[in-house]
């Protein structure tokens, strides 16, 4: 029997999905209208609006059927009901690079990963490779643009 996967993410990253599939729902009667005036004009096999607007249907309907399997499988997570001195999905991490620069990411969830707001996913590279480290641990990373070296230097579950 097959199981399914859980997939961990933050009360924040569940709520982003659900809005997601209610706008796409919202958009179902639009599209639906789309296709009745188009089909009002006549000759379907040359009427571009009527195979766009179809294409648009398949496509929100496929997007909806992806988000409610991410939300039927999701796994919320509190990072404030969690505590220990390990690296683990909801911490938020300090890092010191190379240089003694401190960087701070939060592990989070493929959905709500944003580098740029410091939520990167458990599943990149060094998410992968902050799972399971301490204060004071050294972690050897490779990424796209090569290798890092950071030493954790905080663990916050906030």
């Amino acid at each position: 029997m097959a199981t399914v996967e859980k997939m961990p993410m933050l009360a924040e990253g569940y709520q982003m999905l659900t809005e997601q599939v209610a706008a796409l729902k919202a958009e179902r009667p639009q599209v639906i209208d789309a296709i009745e005036e188009a089909r009002a004009h006549g000759d379907l096999s040359e009427n571009a609006e009527y195979h766009a607007a179809k294409e648009r249907q398949g496509q929100i309907e496929a997007m909806i059927a992806d988000i409610e399997d991410r939300m039927s499988r999701a796994q919320i997570i509190d990072p404030k009901m969690l505590s220990g001195d390990k690296i683990v999905f909801g911490a938020t991490v300090t890092l010191l690079d190379e240089d003694d620069k401190p960087v701070k990411y939060q592990i989070v969830g493929q959905t709500e990963a944003d580098a740029k707001l410091g939520r990167i996913s458990y599943n990149s590279p060094l998410g992968r490779a902050l799972i399971g480290r301490k204060v004071e641990d050294e972690v050897e990373v490779t990424v796209p643009s090569g290798d890092r070296y950071y030493v954790v230097d905080k663990i916050d579950f906030i």
